[in-house]
């Protein structure tokens, strides 16, 4: 069984769309530490799906790399 060649450009455009997603998901009718808790989670997960979205991907002797940039553009 052979694997379709990965397309990189799509995968992180994926993670992009999902970041997107979890910043303008509807907020659901809870309250309290339920609510937080869903807060917290929804940062966490645009955080991550974000950072994704923004790597430059290649894919050298069969290993996928992720180069995320985490340095400051404001020259901190």
């Amino acid at each position: 069984m052979s694997n379709p060649e990965l397309d990189l450009d799509a995968m992180l455009a994926r993670f992009r769309e999902r970041a997107e997603a979890v910043r303008s998901r509807n907020m659901p009718p809870i309250g309290g530490e339920e609510r937080q808790r869903f807060l917290d989670q929804a940062q966490a997960d645009f955080m991550d799906f974000a950072i994704i979205g923004d790597a430059n991907a290649s894919i050298e002797d069969g290993v996928l790399t992720l180069r995320v940039d985490l340095s400051s553009s404001d020259g901190d």
